[in-house]
């Protein structure tokens, strides 16, 4: 039943990235103020970024998708493969299937067997326990632990958990006793500042918001109760659960509103479909963004040869966005640049009380 789920997982959130093609997201209410002479050159740009103790060479990672099956094997070995390629850090998919059921560890192994010196995150759900992430972290040889709140997929899923209630002392304990970093990350619906603080108080010190805009996991549980592999009630939809959750404009809003531990390290992820995405995360606070569903569609479709183009595509229109902006460097576009946050982005920040205003005269004469 696990390895059908991860294959349908796989179908639909391709199927998404299809449906999602020119369509508009929170990241178009984010506007960089045009400043004619700001420009530089970019050979004078720095990309490089810092993720808690690893130093990244440019302000992006293959964040977690898929594996687990035969259709996650190739998948995962492209990804990896274009990983070592380019030096981006490349985060599993989640590795329980594979302490569930060892015979699919390969599709997992996979990744470190192609990017034996990159960085390199083991994947898993928030309601495992210490062994489990040692054990996830072990099978990969993994530099960093991903943990993924999924609360509302879970009450999605037919065969879902509804029971979140050991969540924050399972994670307490684990960032408490594991011996490598760990990464609090939603799957698509947020982390809000008041979830974040919860995080700091016991010890995290690094988030990636996770934004809904992309992969859509209430609509992909959704979609399974009518697929012919998935053989669930039609009744069980939850189709009214689809637009809960904040989008990473939202969070990124709302943590940079609020005091956060100085140390902490605020990433980015969900609805990021081209490089200016990237950058306006960055301007928002993201040390670094994620990509996911634009990644598994190229995987699939041109393998790493592919997933390798479009990184350093990313890499080469980072830098001369950068420039463009008049930044050279990853802290010069988070703190020099200014922004407009307008539309649905900005009503959003006023019901809960932000000025987002302060964003657009940074750099104010």
């Amino acid at each position: 039943m696990a390895q059908s789920r991860k294959d349908d997982h796989i179908r639909l959130a391709a199927a998404q990235q299809d449906q999602l093609t020119g369509t508009r997201n929170a990241f178009d209410d984010v506007d960089f103020i045009h400043h004619a002479l700001a420009g530089i050159n970019d050979d004078a740009v720095d990309i490089s970024t810092r993720v808690g103790p690893w130093r990244l060479t440019a302000p992006i990672y293959i964040n977690g998708m898929t594996g687990g099956t035969e259709m996650a094997l190739p998948i995962n070995t492209a990804l990896a493969q274009a990983a070592a390629a380019t030096g981006v850090p490349m985060a599993s998919g989640s590795v329980a299937v594979a302490l569930e059921y060892p015979e699919t560890a390969q599709s997992f192994t996979v990744i470190r067997d192609h990017n034996p010196d990159g960085i390199v995150w083991a994947n898993l759900g928030a309601g495992r326990n210490l062994d489990h992430a040692k054990a996830a972290v072990d099978l990969l040889g993994a530099d960093g632990l991903q943990i993924h709140l999924n609360s509302i997929q879970e009450t999605v899923m037919p065969e879902g958990s509804r029971n979140f209630s050991d969540w924050l002392r399972l994670i307490d304990d684990i960032v408490a006793h594991i011996n490598v970093p760990v990464i609090i990350k939603e799957v698509g619906f947020g982390l809000s500042a008041k979830t974040v603080h919860q995080l700091t108080g016991m010890g995290v010190r690094i988030v990636d918001v996770a934004g809904s805009g992309g992969t859509n996991f209430a609509r992909i549980e959704n979609d399974r109760t009518a697929h012919p592999s998935g053989a669930i009630d039609v009744h069980a939809k939850w189709d009214w659960l689809e637009a809960m959750g904040l989008t990473a404009v939202d969070c990124l809003v709302d943590l940079a509103e609020t005091p956060q531990p100085e140390d902490l390290t605020i990433m980015a992820s969900g609805g990021v479909r081209n490089p200016l995405d990237v950058v306006r995360a960055q301007a928002l606070g993201a040390k670094a963004v994620g990509l996911a569903g634009t990644m598994l569609k190229v995987a699939m479709s041109d393998g790493a040869e592919g997933v390798t183009e479009v990184l350093e595509l990313f890499k080469t229109r980072i830098r001369q966005i950068y420039a463009l902006l008049g930044a050279a460097n990853i802290d010069q576009v988070i703190y020099e640049t200014d922004l407009l946050i307008t539309g649905s982005s900005a009503e959003r920040a006023r019901a809960r009380n932000i000025d987002v205003t302060r964003f657009a005269d940074r750099l104010r004469i």
